[in-house]
């Protein structure tokens, strides 16, 4: 039960953490595919790493739903991961940009298909290095949902 409660206070935190200011626009990148849930899992877990970061938080909310209570329940994970030396510069760049730390992706099963979905970091800010570097880091996240997804 304690172990639950851990995790969804994490899953509710960093849904408020995502609140942005107004004015800004929240976007997403999101993919399906049909292979199997834990195959998409493992290869997020790959392309992760193999973009230099360092997975940081893994909670498995469907899981744990099944164990608690023994009933069947849907797939949802959430998969949090950082660089260190990418969030020093996405920081110096922004203070106010800590509000998109840490990268996450949400994987699920829904209608027979396995959805990775990520925030992206927002690019129509008044600091075009902010912009550039949202960017980039953006580029990045898509690579590693299509990896996870092909």
């Amino acid at each position: 039960m304690f172990r639950f409660l851990i995790i969804l206070a994490l899953v509710l935190l960093q849904q408020a953490c995502s609140l942005l200011p107004t004015g800004e626009t929240v976007h997403y990148y999101q993919v399906e595919t049909t292979k199997p849930y834990d195959d998409v899992l493992a290869e997020l877990e790959i392309a992760i790493t193999e973009q230099n970061f360092r997975i940081t938080g893994h909670s498995r909310v469907g899981k744990v739903i099944r164990q608690r209570e023994n009933i069947p329940f849907p797939e949802y994970d959430t998969v949090q991961y950082c660089n260190l030396t990418h969030a020093k510069k996405l920081l110096e760049l922004s203070p106010h940009a800590i509000r998109h730390m840490p990268c996450n992706v949400v994987t699920y099963t829904y209608a027979g298909k396995v959805i990775i979905q990520s925030r992206l970091l927002p690019t129509n800010t008044n600091n075009s290095a902010l912009n550039q570097f949202s960017a980039t880091m953006n580029n990045k996240v898509k690579e590693i949902i299509n990896f996870a997804a092909e």
